[in-house]
């Protein structure tokens, strides 16, 4: 892993029989696989969903980013609550959380109550995701079997993400669109029953009191950050824009100048010190973000421009979802053999040309480029998000491993919710550009009521969209795997044990 010091000694985590072990990892699987299919399984929800709630053009879009939003500000705060209230009770309180928003998801009567519901949704995952895998420091405290951890539960993290829309596609295939909350309880469910006997409790008492002004500080730059770009890159740069961004400028400089400061900061800015973490971060957002574009444009394209339902959209889906779980489990092994930084270079160019491949896509043709291009793609962000979580908890003692974990999730939740916001919105600018059409895709389609050319004009509109969003997508892959070649170590050090 990269060399970065620990800030003290901490005495071994207690040892945890082999089997306990494995169960408890089981266990904690459940939220990881939950979390990350909540990101992207309304990709194919959200036609069926807009016929029934009728949401705005707006409102569509803060369904689905307002999840990504709040646990990319909320993941450093828990990930450091956790440290300090137990990483088992934090967990536990936050699947409570999920699956009591998840029910109201389900049943929401308007737009505006499946917002709420999928903030609190966000604010429960915000809790899972640093505390399952910092508990994984405290499972395995051999090297080489928490390496093997780290690969599976990035394995069913990255995979989940991909998965999303296939799980999406058979339940939406037989119900209505609000059992793809559902599908949630009775996970949960295993989760609190089996997760207090199963996984043990960890604190890290040599901490103080959480910083509650930095808490604020970092949630309120974050949110207006975020939200100022995707207003930007929907409505075009305006006052209002500037000045929410500004907003979440200043907050965030206050927030980093306060870190420096405290003799126990919500944020260790040190770890960025070393270019080895910066990369993986790096890789991990950009990753991210081309990811959740590729995944939600090509949902709309495989519904809304090839005509096909939900569950034969999702069937298509799986070589990719395949890809990225199958070099997830493999990611860690592969930056042992050939050095974290060529495999960085390698997976980011990999997703880069996966990407630029579906300029073989056409309205009418090219579903070979769609398949083959994903199924690359796929398996560069497998290789590329593994060795993002093995760095994470690998480089940090274990009283430290909860803000690492907070630090890594934010930068994938992060990426996830910009390439929504700025790719989606771009597709859709170039796509609205076209011609005049409605807000989105589907909207145009039923307004122009049987009206071929339309449909057909509308409808190329939306593929140079996509063509143009996963173009940009692919330009970033390529400029961060540059950076990994050319500013990070030579040698960033890989868990030997990792993929064993």
């Amino acid at each position: 892993m990269t060399d970065v010091e620990a800030t003290r000694a901490t005495p071994a985590a207690p040892a945890v029989g082999s089997r306990r072990a494995w169960l408890g990892l089981a266990v904690l699987l459940l939220p990881v696989l939950l979390v990350s299919m909540d990101i992207s399984v309304l990709f194919l929800a959200m036609p069926t969903l807009t016929l029934d709630l009728d949401p705005s053009a707006a409102q569509q879009l803060w369904i689905l980013d307002i999840y990504g939003f709040l646990i990319a500000g909320l993941l450093i705060t828990m990930g450091n609550l956790g440290d300090r209230i137990g990483r088992r009770n934090i967990l536990l309180a936050g699947a409570a959380i999920f699956g009591i928003a998840s029910i109201v998801a389900a049943f929401a009567p308007s737009p505006a109550v499946l917002i709420i519901a999928r903030a609190l949704m966000g604010v429960g995952g915000a809790t899972l995701l640093p505390s399952s895998l910092a508990l994984i420091s405290t499972l395995f405290p051999d090297a080489r079997e928490r390496a093997a951890a780290i690969g599976v539960w990035t394995a069913f993290f990255a995979g989940g993400s991909a998965v999303g829309p296939i799980i999406g596609g058979v339940l939406l295939h037989h119900f209505w669109w609000g059992s793809v909350f559902l599908i949630n309880i009775p996970v949960l469910l295993i989760l609190l029953a089996f997760g207090p006997f199963v996984l043990p409790e960890h604190r890290a008492g040599v901490h103080g009191p959480l910083d509650l002004p930095s808490v604020a500080l970092s949630i309120g730059g974050i949110l207006p950050l975020v939200y100022g770009i995707k207003h930007a890159a929907a409505e075009g740069i305006d006052a209002e824009s500037i000045i929410i961004a500004l907003i979440g400028v200043v907050l965030l400089t206050v927030f980093v100048r306060r870190q420096r400061q405290l003799a126990e900061p919500l944020l260790d800015l040190r770890l960025f010190t070393r270019a080895g973490f910066s990369v993986a971060i790096g890789s991990s957002l950009v990753g991210m973000m081309s990811l959740a574009a590729l995944s939600y444009l090509t949902s709309i394209y495989l519904q809304s421009v090839t005509g096909r339902d939900p569950l034969a959209a999702a069937v298509l889906g799986i070589p990719m979802a395949v890809a990225v779980f199958i070099f997830s489990m493999s990611g860690a092994r592969v930056g042992h053999r050939f050095g974290a930084r060529n495999t960085f270079v390698f997976a980011l160019t990999a997703s880069a040309v996966g990407n630029l491949m579906l300029f073989g896509v056409g309205v009418h043709s090219g579903l070979w480029w769609y398949l083959v291009g994903s199924t690359i793609a796929g398996v560069g962000y497998g290789l590329a998000f593994t060795l993002v979580s093995d760095v994470a908890v690998s480089s940090v003692p274990p009283e430290r491993a909860g803000s690492a974990v907070g630090i890594s999730e934010t930068s994938f939740e992060l990426g996830n919710a910009l390439g929504l916001a700025l790719l989606g919105s771009l597709a859709a600018l170039v796509f609205r550009s076209g011609g005049d059409y409605a807000s989105t895709l589907g909207e145009t389609i039923q307004q122009a009521d049987g009206n071929a050319a339309v449909i057909e004009s509308a409808r190329e509109s939306f593929v140079s969209g996509m063509h143009i969003a996963t173009a940009v997508g692919a330009t970033v892959l390529i400029a961060m795997a540059m950076i990994a070649r050319f500013a990070s170590p030579r040698h960033i050090q890989v868990n030997p044990g990792a993929g064993h």
